[in-house]
């Protein structure tokens, strides 16, 4: 008895020595430090597609879905300097329009989303892109992501959150929503984290989408929000 005594008090010391198990903040908390944690690393996260104006950004993200950042940006740049205005959108044969955008992949329908825009940018607003979103989402093409890019980044206005594929998948490993859906991913995102910080906070996460927390296979060991991150407590 005295030897299974001992045995188990030294068992007992030995669990007492041994650091206790990070866990994982939950909830606001988890927001929190990870918003900072985000803006320490990358202050200057920003919006990946080239543009000089609303009109731009709003026909270079249509021309994003499905299709690379990078590509948009070589297409655009002669895009852009040879169709200045959403008139040039609306009058240019469409078979043109498709021509100019056929690498950035599904180039039909996105040539009639941005030819249908321009006609109604031209038709209701002077031309102009709208600055609210009830007024994009009439667009033809613009659903509330596209919408959300426009008046985060042309016009400084928090509205929502961008929520692509890398956000998404983010959002789900971070803990910070259950869902898949974009837009009720996108609600729970704006309950957590403050309005100044929506559209700054789908560029930082992006951005650590396509550096560390890679689809297939995450850096969950170089990750710097590892300490807070569900995901990578339970991968270790």
């Amino acid at each position: 008895m005295k030897a299974k005594t001992a045995k188990k008090t030294k068992k007992t010391a030995a669990a007492r020595k041994r650091p206790a198990k990070a866990v994982a903040p939950s909830g606001t908390d988890r927001a929190s430090r990870l918003l900072q944690a985000l803006e320490k690393h990358y202050p200057a996260a920003h919006c990946a597609l080239d543009h000089s104006n609303p009109l731009e950004l709003l026909v270079a993200t249509i021309l994003s879905a499905q299709c690379t950042d990078k590509r948009v940006n070589i297409v655009t740049r002669s895009l852009f300097a040879k169709y200045t205005s959403a008139q040039d959108y609306a009058r240019v044969p469409r078979e043109e329009l498709e021509a100019a955008v056929r690498t950035t992949g599904f180039f039909r329908n996105k040539a009639k989303s941005i030819q249908g825009t321009a006609e109604r940018l031209v038709a209701h607003h002077h031309g102009r892109v709208p600055d609210t979103m009830e007024d994009l989402l009439k667009l033809p093409g613009v659903a509330r992501k596209t919408a959300n890019v426009v008046l985060g980044n042309a016009y400084g206005k928090n509205e929502g959150v961008v929520v692509d594929t890398h956000v998404a998948r983010l959002a789900g490993r971070l803990g910070l929503s259950r869902h898949k859906d974009p837009v009720k991913i996108e609600k729970d995102l704006m309950v957590l984290f403050p309005r100044p910080s929506w559209t700054y906070l789908s560029h930082a996460l992006i951005h650590h989408g396509r550096l560390v927390c890679v689809a297939r296979k995450p850096r969950c060991e170089s990750c710097f929000l590892a300490a807070i991150c569900p995901s990578a407590e339970s991968a270790r």
